[in-house]
């Protein structure tokens, strides 16, 4: 093999190896469900949402480079942090900086930043992610002061950067999570949902 496409050959194995590296590194900070992929969620679970949507939205990251949202209203028991998972894992897997948190574990470090005058910084900590998945959004009711880092939280992403979003009520029943009307969010936020 003569010196110059052996050398080109090496370049291209050291980038190649750089990507990879890349995309561990980010799937291990996504903090994602382990053993939750695709391939292993039962779309019949949610028959108003075919696995076709599920995968195009996993595979296709323009959604992603729009800064447009994803939700996934489901009963409970069916799937949806799995799902949520998978997508984000799929989309790690591009390349694509992902965290997958519990919505009250998150509430309450924004909380917490916040009491420490912090909360610009850790929401610009939370900006560097493409995708932010807020798993059990509307698990527990939500007093004034968490409506508010998370209003924080949701506006600072507005059209720049995604969330993906799980819940078990739609948005018609928000007023159940947020004491204050004002706060409690629109859909205009948000855009793409899987609903059942």
């Amino acid at each position: 093999m003569p010196a110059s496409k052996f050398l080109f050959s090496l370049a291209e194995l050291e980038l190649t190896e750089r990507d990879n590296r890349r995309i561990d590194r980010h799937t291990r900070q996504a903090k994602l469900l382990p053993g939750k992929n695709l391939e292993g969620f039962d779309f019949s679970l949610i028959p108003s949402s075919p696995q076709a949507r599920g995968q195009a939205f996993a595979s296709e990251d323009s959604w992603i480079r729009k800064g447009a949202n994803l939700l996934i209203f489901v009963t409970p028991g069916v799937g949806k942090s799995h799902l949520a998972s998978a997508i984000g894992l799929s989309l790690g897997r591009q390349g694509l900086k992902v965290l997958f948190t519990g919505t009250s574990s998150l509430v309450q470090k924004l909380q917490v930043a916040q009491r420490n005058l912090d909360l610009d910084g850790l929401l610009a900590r939370l900006h560097k992610f493409h995708l932010l998945i807020l798993d059990d959004f509307a698990y527990v009711n939500r007093d004034r002061e968490e409506s508010a880092v998370l209003f924080e939280l949701i506006s600072d992403r507005y059209e720049q950067r995604s969330i993906l979003l799980t819940a078990n009520l739609p948005f018609a029943q928000w007023d159940r999570i947020f004491p204050d009307q004002v706060t409690c969010y629109s859909p205009r936020y948000f855009g793409q949902n899987f609903s059942h």
